[in-house]
């Protein structure tokens, strides 16, 4: 295996490594964000109540979490393109599974443990590690474009899908998302995945030499004075637990706009399209907003731009809450649709700053089922706060009240005391990564 530089391409490879993890996380998570749509068809096909349907939404955030870390660590260990690949397939077949329900039992273990760990294979946290590790100087713009795929996903097969429920059913609905995942996402991924720029003889960002002290083949010009080699290291300092704490709150609120927004939409008296446009629309912004927000903590620091992030979120949910009708749908999805994604790159680049990447696989799955954690909690409190007062309202309520603390948290970071990108020292030698045979 050489690694050594080549003359430097038209287009870096890394580029191409970011459009793949776009489209598969437009198709992958982009069908997950879709469940909204199929809580009224199924729920009064089988009778069951909102509080039973939320219970499996929920639990299929909280697996997703949970097994998080351990395909993190796998990823670590073997590398981007076999465990992608494999999560990819088991998704697009887990979907189309859907299409046979029959029971609560049969959509809690095939949506809630089957497909929902198959989508911590192919989840947008290892594909922001894999991206990461092509680009330093860009790195947050490079992961805000690929994990923008998620909502770009959500902005045309939301309204897609429920086109579809609409013209032939649910069940359909189910197999042609799954059948996407399999025929477009999978395909992608086996043709441009290649697991780190060492193996293709290039260096992050398509530099032709290294700079900056930069004797790392993982991409550490410099090392800062956080950066580990195993990730339990991480957790004994506070920048993690900041950065998880306000990641709670990011899972609370973006797991219950994933799967109550649109049932809420339909609650307050607008068609299932409509509500469905609404979703797509927020989403896309989300798309937009995310990239902006990476870009500009790319020249400023991350933590400002963060506790941003979470403060426009905050005001989203109160908007939501005070404006009654459509007005207030229409207004939260645009406050709403500037930040949800955003926090998402801007926390996965702030973590690789601060502890680098030898291990941010494994780093960021455990970060990632705090996030889950704070997802399931409010899913399911959404479903039952429904049952008892009949609307969304409270649920929305609580959940952006928490906002407004994980501004704070992420404000008080001391990046530039710990992030690479302000001081460190010249990183030592590294073995080169696992899984660079693929």
């Amino acid at each position: 295996m050489s690694t050594s530089p080549k003359p430097k391409p038209r287009v870096f490879y890394g580029w191409y490594i970011v459009a793949t993890c776009f489209f598969i996380g437009f198709f992958s998570v982009g069908a997950r964000n879709a469940f909204g749509i199929f809580v009224i068809p199924m729920s009064e096909e089988f009778e069951w109540s909102r509080t039973t349907i939320s219970l499996a939404a929920g639990l299929g955030f909280l697996v997703n979490g949970l097994t998080q870390p351990f395909l993190g660590h796998i990823f670590d260990k073997f590398g981007a393109r076999r465990v992608v690949l494999t999560g990819l397939v088991v998704i697009g077949l887990a979907t189309m599974t859907l299409s046979f329900t029959f029971h609560i039992l049969f959509l809690i273990f095939m949506f809630s443990f089957v497909l929902s760990t198959s989508l911590s294979s192919a989840s947008v946290t290892n594909t922001m590690a894999l991206v990461s590790g092509w680009f330093v100087r860009r790195r947050a713009t490079a992961v805000g474009i690929a994990s923008a795929g998620t909502q770009v996903g959500g902005m045309f097969l939301v309204p897609f899908a429920m086109y579809l429920l609409q013209a032939t059913g649910w069940r359909m609905t189910w197999a042609v998302l799954g059948l996407l995942t399999l025929t477009v996402a999978t395909p992608m991924a086996f043709l441009f995945i290649r697991n780190h720029p060492a193996i293709m003889g290039l260096r992050p960002d398509g530099d032709l030499e290294s700079k900056d002290g930069d004797l790392d083949n993982r991409g550490e010009r410099r090392q800062g004075i956080y950066e580990v080699d195993q990730w339990k290291q991480s957790f004994q300092t506070a920048p993690i637990w900041q950065l998880t704490g306000a990641y709670v709150v990011c899972g609370i609120t973006t797991g219950l706009i994933s799967t109550h927004f649109v049932p809420l939409a339909i609650d307050r008296g607008v068609s299932p399209s409509l509500a469905a446009t609404i979703f797509g629309l927020m989403t896309g912004l989300n798309a937009l907003g995310g990239i902006v927000a990476s870009m500009l903590s790319d020249h400023f620091r991350r933590k400002n731009i963060l506790a941003m992030v979470y403060l426009i979120r905050g005001v989203a949910f109160m908007l939501l809450v005070l404006i009654p009708g459509t007005a207030g749908l229409w207004a939260f999805a645009l406050v709403a649709g500037v930040s949800w994604l955003a926090s998402v790159p801007i926390t996965a680049s702030l973590t690789a700053d601060i502890y680098g990447t030898r291990s941010l696989g494994t780093i960021s799955g455990v970060t990632f089922l705090f996030h889950q954690v704070g997802s399931f909690s409010m899913i399911l409190l959404g479903g039952v706060f429904y049952d008892i007062t009949g609307g969304y309202n409270l649920s929305f309520a609580v959940a952006g009240m928490f906002l407004f603390p994980a501004a704070l948290l992420s404000f008080s970071i001391k990046e530039g005391k710990y992030s690479v990108r302000f001081g460190g020292t010249a990183a030592a030698p590294a073995p080169a990564p696992a899984g660079t045979g693929d």
